[in-house]
């Protein structure tokens, strides 16, 4: 299953490791979105930063 991930706040203030996440996913801007693969690792990634970003799935 593929989803949609979107930055819709900043990074700036929180920690590196949230941070570095973001850049992970492909997110550099506040909505910037990235389409990705559901996998367990990016939903490690995405519960890391759920504050700053919205998921969406994509219907194919």
């Amino acid at each position: 299953m593929k989803v949609r991930v979107t930055q819709i706040r900043s990074g700036i203030g929180h920690p590196k490791n949230q941070k570095r996440t973001l850049v992970a996913l492909g997110l550099r801007k506040i909505r910037q979105s990235r389409e990705v693969e559901l996998t367990p690792p990016i939903q490690g990634m995405i519960k890391t930063v759920s504050h700053l970003v919205k998921v969406e799935e994509i219907n194919n």
